[in-house]
């Protein structure tokens, strides 16, 4: 009895360290690392990025894209693992990289990023390319070296541009600052960041939109309405269309752009688009010597053929893949309502109503900062197009 009592013990053991081999001690299998391991992978980059060390970041895969963001210069440049997708030694990383221009972004930016990886036989990962996520917009760099010119108020960052040529958007910067300083206030931060890119294309690709959308525009400015901390604004320019203004022009179109980067925080979704354009329009024109006939020529045709518009253009009016002379009617019509107001009410008033409509809307703001109301509006404005266009 003794001795069957110690084989059947023995067996008991023996089949306890059977299940403990299979089960691992009881917690169940060995994790996956290959997440956190491309995540100090992408830490590794991005201090490379950071500290300028091309070693440091060859030593993390592909240096293709060194060179391209070299010339930034950046205050923050980091990588979020979002998801991994991997069989064996191959993976595919779904990233955020956050990143910030010294002197110039409030907040880093965010950009959703598709990172391939290898892993090698000693369980090391290596980044073997970085590009946008799907149905995300390209950086600068994507297409190329970024070349950085600063100006006094102005960063300039180029792909595809001669340093001379970026050069010449610094000095119109320069100019547009304080232009619209003098208008709007110095309540913003002063300084704009401009994005230059090869061509039309390359203006789509950072905007995520066919280029066709574009063709006829000059520049755009993106940023988020109505938030006190907005990471960055940026203006980004169609070269090809750009290029072929003169040099009034040039600078009417980016001293408007510059507007929309001041005005960005009081420019809510009620908002209408004949205000922000127009008031941008407004600042652009305002030291630039044109006549309403010279800056407005569409709406001055139809005005002189009796076809005053019955309202102020409506936010879809100002979409870019419409009728050209339609869109052009519709900034024209903006630019001499907030014309109308800054003479008829003064330049100051003009910007109480372009803040105090974000706040409180457009009715509310007429009322209090004009004394009239909307429709009495549409008809002194109405009476102004007569008067100086027809």
């Amino acid at each position: 009895m003794a001795g069957r009592r110690r084989a059947s013990g023995s067996s008991v053991v023996a089949l306890c360290l059977l299940l403990v081999a299979l089960v691992g001690c009881g917690h169940g299998p060995v994790a996956d690392t290959a997440r956190d391991d491309v995540q100090r992978l992408l830490d590794r980059r991005a201090a490379a990025v950071l500290g300028r060390d091309e070693s440091g970041y060859r030593r993390t895969g592909s240096a293709a894209g060194f060179a391209a963001v070299r010339a930034l210069p950046l205050a923050d440049w980091s990588y979020r693992v979002t998801a991994l997708h991997h069989t064996g030694d191959r993976a595919t990383a779904d990233a955020e990289l956050r990143y910030r221009i010294d002197g110039f972004d409030k907040a880093p930016v965010s950009a959703r990023r598709t990172l391939g990886l290898t892993r090698d036989a000693g369980g090391r990962w290596s980044v073997t390319s970085d590009r946008p996520a799907p149905r995300s917009p390209e950086q600068l760099w994507d297409r190329g070296a970024v070349t950085a010119v600063r100006g006094e108020h102005t960063l300039v960052l180029g792909a595809g541009q001669s340093r001379e040529t970026l050069g010449t958007y610094a000095d119109l910067g320069d100019r547009a600052v304080p232009a619209v300083s003098r208008a709007w206030g110095t309540d913003w931060s002063g300084r704009v960041v401009v994005l230059v890119p090869e061509s039309l294309e390359a203006m789509a690709g950072l905007l995520d939109s066919p280029a066709s959308s574009y063709r006829g525009i000059a520049a755009v400015t993106t940023g988020e309405t109505g938030a006190p901390r907005a990471p960055a604004d940026r203006i980004i320019v169609n070269p090809e269309a750009y290029g072929v203004l003169g040099s009034v022009g040039k600078q009417v179109v980016l001293t408007h752009e510059t507007t929309h980067v001041a005005t960005r925080v009081h420019t809510g979704t009620g908002t209408p688009l004949w205000l922000s354009e127009g008031y941008a329009d407004w600042i652009g024109y305002r030291d630039s010597g044109r006549t309403p006939a010279e800056a407005a020529p569409e709406l001055a045709r139809a005005v002189a053929a009796g076809d005053v518009p019955s309202a102020l253009p409506d936010d879809a009016a100002f979409g870019f893949t419409g009728d050209a002379t339609a869109l052009a009617q519709a900034y024209e019509g903006g630019w001499l309502a907030g014309r109308l107001i800054a003479e008829r009410w003064g330049e100051r008033r003009l910007g109480e109503f372009y803040r105090s409509v974000a706040a409180d809307g457009v009715d509310a703001a007429t009322a209090d900062v004009l004394g009239t109301t909307p429709q009495e509006f549409t008809a002194l404005w109405q009476e102004y197009l007569r008067a100086e266009l027809g």
